[in-house]
């Protein structure tokens, strides 16, 4: 599927874990209110000044996962809703580049290792572009692809903090009791709606 109105957000395979834990109130509310096709001011800082990000591909089956970097503005937001970014000189075997050519449906990750920034998740439609004009906005590119946008950001919490080396307060373990919610869990939309069994769900 080429366009983000041809698919539903969640199939069923989803919507049988979202059942199973009372997760369906919640998965929808976070549809509705985080999912959107135009960036936030803080996810257009956070792409302009990423130095990497994964991208997921595939074709006939066969999933791949890569990482792709450079310095901060090699990411491209060239509208609301769409980015590009340079393939440069390589391995030669060009996974990404070739599912993407077969399949143009992603998905992205952006995400910052400081356990604070929401991560970016992003379905994406890509297209590869080899004319002049798009290769010249991108040093040293072999050529350039581009990616239209749906866009949902996660809450950081089971990040850990690289720079300080330490782990998560988010995560469970033992003999350190439940966990603190994560800010989202309080909104208004969210907080009132929680599964059954989720260890934050407030008492009416």
């Amino acid at each position: 599927m080429n366009n983000f109105k041809e698919r539903d957000f969640f199939h069923e395979g989803m919507r049988h874990y979202q059942d199973l834990f009372d997760g369906r109130r919640t998965a929808e509310a976070i549809e509705k209110n985080r999912k959107h096709y135009e960036f936030w001011d803080d996810e257009k800082n956070l792409i302009k000044n990423s130095k990497f990000f994964f991208i997921s591909s595939s074709w006939n089956g066969y999933t791949d996962c890569n990482i792709k970097s450079g310095d901060p503005g090699f990411v491209k937001i060239i509208d609301k809703g769409t980015i590009e970014y340079p393939e440069y000189d390589g391995n030669s075997m060009y996974r990404t580049a070739g599912n993407i050519f077969k399949n143009p449906n992603v998905g992205l990750l952006f995400i910052n290792f400081d356990g604070e920034s929401r991560r970016i998740r992003i379905n994406g439609i890509a297209s590869i572009h080899h004319d002049q004009e798009t290769i010249k906005n991108h040093f040293g590119a072999k050529f350039v692809i581009r990616v239209k946008c749906e866009i949902y950001p996660n809450c950081p919490r089971y990040i850990p903090n690289l720079d300080t080396k330490k782990p998560s307060i988010y995560v469970p373990r033992k003999g350190q009791g439940a966990p603190p919610a994560p800010e989202w869990k309080e909104r208004d939309y969210i907080k009132n709606i929680l599964p059954e069994g989720d260890p934050h769900k407030k008492e009416k």
